[in-house]
């Protein structure tokens, strides 16, 4: 939609000049006038009207979207295992990251540029923690193949959002029209991993039911010993019908 609008120039663009004769709005033709205010980053892209409208609500969206998705993650953590440092701090961190995006889509970079970067300072490290705590909770948890070919996928994705968002942040403070330029480009794909990485709890949430939230009411985890014991106090297994929350 910023690219429609001309309120950005593409990302194939990598020439930029000090100033232009007209906005870039304004300008037609095969060939634009660039300035370092209209580099495709993110911030950039949900600055003006009508994308800031967008802007803000997929971040608000996204932030709740957050909020459930970690939250799931850490009460089937206490389901399925137990609880841990790394899982409590993967709840935490989660969560201060949909605080950082909040603020990153209500207040846009030209208009509350302070209050811009903190959310930005706060959303971007704290997003890059939680997949790295998650990893790592992956690996320690990880018992059949399945389950450690999952650990190496999130690690691959870690590794590759790390080494994204250090060469944005780096290239993203230097003077270069052409780092400026690459700078959003590994902003956005950074953007992708994290997104992507969020995916791959699909393979553990297959396996949410509605117990998994109850357990937290309850306090603590069911553990092996504690299933067992629920299954035979029933007289038999428990059928799990698909949960709307699992599919979703």
């Amino acid at each position: 939609m910023a690219l429609y609008n001309q309120h950005v120039c593409p990302v194939d663009n990598w020439l930029y000049n000090q100033s232009c004769d007209k906005e870039l709005y304004l300008q037609s033709g095969p060939t634009l006038c660039c300035t370092l205010d209209n580099v495709p980053l993110i911030s950039k892209c949900g600055t003006l009207p009508p994308e800031s409208c967008f802007f803000s609500l997929i971040c608000s969206t996204g932030s709740f979207m957050v909020m459930v998705i970690v939250f799931l993650r850490y009460a089937h953590v206490i389901e399925k295992y137990q609880n841990c440092v790394l899982n409590t701090a993967g709840l935490s961190t989660g969560w201060i990251c949909a605080a950082g995006l909040i603020m990153i889509g209500n207040f846009q970079v030209d208009n509350a540029k302070i209050l811009h970067y903190v959310g930005a300072g706060v959303a971007f490290p704290t997003s890059m923690l939680f997949v790295c705590l998650q990893s790592a909770l992956t690996y320690r948890l990880a018992k059949t193949q399945g389950e450690y070919s999952v650990a190496h996928l999130r690690l691959g994705m870690t590794l590759l959002a790390f080494i994204t968002l250090v060469l944005s942040g780096v290239f993203f403070v230097q003077e270069s029209f052409v780092l400026q330029h690459a700078s959003a480009i590994f902003e956005w794909v950074f953007c992708i991993i994290i997104m992507l990485f969020y995916g791959t709890f699909a393979f553990e949430f297959a396996g949410v039911t509605g117990e998994t939230v109850m357990v937290l009411a309850r306090g603590g985890a069911l553990g092996p010993n504690g299933r067992d014991h629920k299954v035979e106090s029933r007289g038999g297994p428990i059928p799990h019908p698909p949960e709307t929350i699992s599919m979703l």
